[in-house]
């Protein structure tokens, strides 16, 4: 009878065991830990600020429709969790409207976002090259669409010459080929080096070309 009374009691033990051993290695279990994780994007968000005063990755809005392009149109938004955010009133909400031009992200003005610059294109070019550049919206700016976008940009990048220094140096010393040595262009200051600049032919052609921007520096990019 003893034996058979430990038996009874140890069934039951052995099958609790099992079971908080199944239950502690459960994946919803873990999917609760990660969760508790501070996402990211919280780094970014102002803790007790104005809602409406949040950056765009701390909220999350519905679309409207029905807004017409290029007029300020309301939208509904709720904060994302871990983001803590205050009324007017300074009282805690999570869902609140913000007013903003009804445009894609796309459509902003250049001085709404901020671009990629590329140093493998020619600045000085007929036509004018353009490069491929991914462009991101400013935190402060909404807009509807992907905050990040691919646009066609001309080339405007800039290897630190000036033009003033150029012209200055095609007039005083560009007999000597001094503007083309300090612009990269080796070949052309030593043809005007050894040529007197062109018996001082070349050397006025090239006052005008770099007076007029038409010559620039060997890298391709602009002026400062």
């Amino acid at each position: 009878a003893g034996s058979l009374m430990t038996t009874k009691l140890s069934q039951p033990q052995s099958t609790l065991a099992k079971s908080l051993t199944s239950t502690s290695t459960n994946a919803p279990y873990f999917k609760a830990l990660e969760s508790t994780e501070i996402p990211p994007y919280v780094s970014n968000c102002p803790s007790n600020g104005l809602c409406s005063r949040l950056p765009p990755d701390c909220m999350t809005c519905n679309t409207n429709y029905s807004c017409i392009y290029g007029k300020m149109a309301t939208f509904d938004c709720r904060v994302k969790p871990h983001v803590h955010c205050v009324d007017e009133n300074n009282h805690e909400q999570e869902n609140f409207t913000i007013n903003m031009t009804c445009q894609f992200c796309w459509q902003l003005a250049t001085s709404d976002y901020v671009c990629t610059n590329s140093t493998n294109c020619m600045t000085v070019s007929c036509p004018r090259q353009r490069y491929n550049a991914t462009c991101t919206v400013r935190d402060h700016i909404h807009c509807l669409g992907n905050r990040v976008f691919p646009k066609m940009l001309y080339c405007n990048w800039t290897g630190g010459y000036k033009w003033s220094t150029a012209l200055a140096l095609s007039i005083t010393l560009g007999g000597f080929g001094a503007d083309r040595f300090y612009l990269g262009q080796w070949r052309e200051g030593l043809g005007k080096l050894f040529s007197f600049g062109g018996l001082g032919i070349w050397t006025l052609i090239d006052v005008l070309l770099i007076g007029v921007g038409y010559v620039g520096p060997a890298d391709g990019s602009l002026y400062i």
